[in-house]
């Protein structure tokens, strides 16, 4: 198992990345990101990997622990109400992953997050990656606009992070 994965992230090339997610895609995400964040106070951070190091891979890590290593590198953590979510996606395990910061506790149950990941895995395996991109990105909006909606009246103070999407 630890040998096909290795083999599979080694084997995973950038230039690829680039395909499946071109400049168009990469700005239809962040219009997403940019459009929802219109409807509610939270943050939404997109981010891409292609595949892990051989160190990571031969230490066993699981996408959903690199996942809290991008949250934290990309400081998505770094918002003024706690509310900010990283939407990982790991191209070499086929896998997403969303990390919500500590002001979602109690707030949205892990299934929600989980449905979302799936819908987006599911478009990703028919090759739809900027439909799936942008449906998760809508979903999670929509779970922001339910847990921190603007108030009435209020205009969106200022973007605490980027919209324009991560390739790592």
């Amino acid at each position: 198992m630890v040998i096909g994965r290795l083999l599979r992230h080694a084997s995973s090339a950038h230039w690829r990345t680039r395909m499946l997610f071109p400049s168009a895609t990469l700005d239809a995400i962040e219009t997403a990101v940019t459009t929802a964040e219109r409807t509610h106070s939270g943050e939404i951070r997109f981010a891409v990997e292609t595949a892990l190091t051989p160190w990571h891979v031969l230490h066993k890590m699981m996408p959903r622990t690199r996942a809290l290593e991008v949250f934290a590198y990309l400081r998505v953590w770094d918002t003024e109400i706690n509310n900010g979510v990283l939407i990982y996606v790991q191209l070499a395990d086929r896998h997403v992953e969303i990390v919500a910061d500590r002001g979602f506790q109690g707030r949205v149950l892990a299934a929600e997050w989980e449905a979302v990941c799936r819908i987006m895995e599911e478009h990703f395996r028919a090759g739809r990656y900027q439909n799936g991109s942008v449906a998760g990105v809508e979903a999670v909006g929509k779970i922001l606009a339910h847990q921190f909606p603007l108030q009435p009246g209020s205009l969106r103070q200022h973007n605490q992070l980027p919209d324009r999407p991560a390739l790592l």
